[in-house]
């Protein structure tokens, strides 16, 4: 998503960063509501983890939990309904329940989101665990004629033979339907890859997986990437390590980029910012993909570091002559507005953003937040782990026609989590 860049006039530098500009949290008055239940006895999934929602024409919403369904409860892909005219009730779909019945040779453990194809009818996924080969896999589900849907797996991860494994992130997807994304762990060094995933070739049927970068960790580069990636308009790839960097002290986690080649390929274009531990910057982006604005700024989390070691809302911006610039847009202080978050932020039309902590809050069970562009933090809701209301957000969040959806992986009237609203 893109939006015009934040004020220049009130950034605070990093390099210069003066604790004083930032104003304290404050809360507002904005309407939550949990739409959904998830409960480990049932049929519907449990503990959906760290991938967002996402949704069609319809206003349905689509996502992955990390544990339930039938019949061994290894996690499966839903979608929500909308109520039906006169009702108030949203309803759960199961498109999807993995199974480990069969040594987990499907997959199972989706932890992250979906992503459509162009079409808007396929939906394509990754698993953490299971596959042929137990590290994971990609997956496509198609819709039936008739109803119900088709689970094929595209990719089993396999780090005997050098490929990455264990992914935690999603997927993002081009213009020609190739697919694109992180594992944690594998490849040649066994600190995580990138890789695309290739349709099939006319009159094949099988998906080719290419290694695109291999991480090295510090002192040369990034290490074990938790967040999927995201393009520019030009076509680069941006994402985030949770750990390694480039200057050898902190192993606090970097920004990277990809770069498409001419006549085919990629170029590891190598590491844009090293985060340091070192009581100013953030450190260990989490689970969230970065945003881009139209000038090509970045905008991220980081689930620790800052003044306070409780994290960060970050912008990187493009140095003229080459480099990056980092800006701390809000540093988590008192707790009480917020603490550690694991995932993204997201733009509205506007230009504020918006996105989760896993704790703090007012009663430290995590929050969503508001942050506008003149750098004014609000709390929207503060989570409540009062048998009702969800607790402990890991995902990021989807705005759709001016209203913010989100999960968490605990909490609701079952304690299996929850998808929620919040009308700000």
């Amino acid at each position: 998503m893109q939006c015009e860049t934040f004020s220049t006039g009130v950034r605070v530098a990093v390099a210069v960063f003066i604790a004083t500009l930032l104003v304290p949290g404050a809360r507002v008055a904005a309407q939550e509501k949990v739409l959904h239940n998830f409960n480990l006895d049932g049929s519907g999934g449990a503990s959906p983890l760290y991938g967002a929602l996402i949704t069609d024409e319809a206003g349905n919403l689509y996502g992955t939990t990390s544990e339930g369904g039938p019949p061994n409860r290894t996690g499966t892909v839903f979608e929500l309904h909308p109520p039906l005219a006169g009702k108030k009730s949203w309803r759960e779909a199961v498109l999807w329940s993995f199974s480990d019945i069969d040594s987990g040779k499907g997959g199972i453990e989706p932890f992250a989101g979906l992503v459509f194809d162009s079409s808007h009818i396929n939906l394509y996924g990754t698993t953490y665990i299971g596959g042929t080969y137990n590290g994971g896999t990609i997956f496509e589900l198609s819709p039936k004629k008739g109803g119900g849907w088709t689970h094929t797996v595209l990719h089993d991860f396999n780090d005997d033979n050098g490929d990455g494994y264990d992914p935690y992130a999603g997927l993002v997807i081009d213009a020609k339907g190739n697919l694109y994304g992180t594992t944690y762990r594998g490849g040649a060094s066994g600190l995580g890859t990138v890789f695309e995933l290739k349709p099939p070739a006319a009159g094949k049927t099988d998906w080719t997986e290419h290694i695109l970068h291999s991480f090295q960790g510090n002192p040369t580069d990034g290490a074990n990437p938790e967040a999927g990636l995201s393009f520019d308009g030009n076509g680069n790839l941006y994402g985030t390590t949770v750990y390694g960097d480039t200057n050898g002290l902190y192993n606090a986690g970097t920004v990277f980029e990809l770069s498409p080649v001419a006549g085919g390929g990629w170029k590891y274009t190598g590491v844009l910012w090293s985060f340091s531990n070192n009581g100013v910057d953030g450190s260990e982006p989490g689970y969230g993909s970065l945003v881009l604005d139209k000038s090509g700024n970045l905008y991220g989390t980081t689930s620790g570091g800052g003044t306070n070691f409780l994290g960060t809302v970050f912008e990187l911006s493009p140095k003229t002559g080459g480099g990056w610039s980092e800006t701390i847009l809000w540093d988590f202080g008192s707790g009480e507005d917020g603490a550690f978050p694991y995932a993204g932020v997201i733009f509205d039309t506007s230009g504020n953003l918006y996105g989760t902590t896993f704790q703090g809050g007012e009663y430290d069970d995590g929050s969503v937040f508001k942050l506008t562009p003149n750098l004014t933090e609000s709390l929207l809701h503060s989570f409540n782990n009062n048998g009702v209301d969800g607790f402990e957000p890991y995902a990021g969040l989807l705005l759709n026609h001016g209203v913010l959806y989100g999960t968490t992986p605990g909490g609701g009237k079952d304690g299996f989590g929850t998808v929620f609203r919040v009308k700000p």
